[in-house]
């Protein structure tokens, strides 16, 4: 089976690291990239395709309401 990717985006690093670690620990995901703003999440969504995004509301450049707004556009 194909791994569900996932990009993960949140400005606080630890919550990134520690996500990230708890997600690969299961067989069935794949963390594909790290954003640490709005900007960055968009970015890298658009870049990576991924099969999911976890999207921190309060985020710097561009919250992450705005951020997944601007997915859905674009995607």
């Amino acid at each position: 089976m194909t791994p569900v990717r996932i990009v993960l985006a949140d400005d606080h690093t630890i919550m990134r690291h520690g996500l990230r670690l708890v997600l690969e620990r299961q067989p069935d995901f794949a963390v594909v990239g790290e954003a640490n703003n709005g900007r960055e999440a968009v970015d890298l969504v658009i870049l990576e395709t991924p099969d999911v995004a976890v999207i921190d509301i309060a985020m710097p450049l561009l919250n992450g309401i705005e951020a997944a707004k601007r997915i859905t556009e674009e995607r």
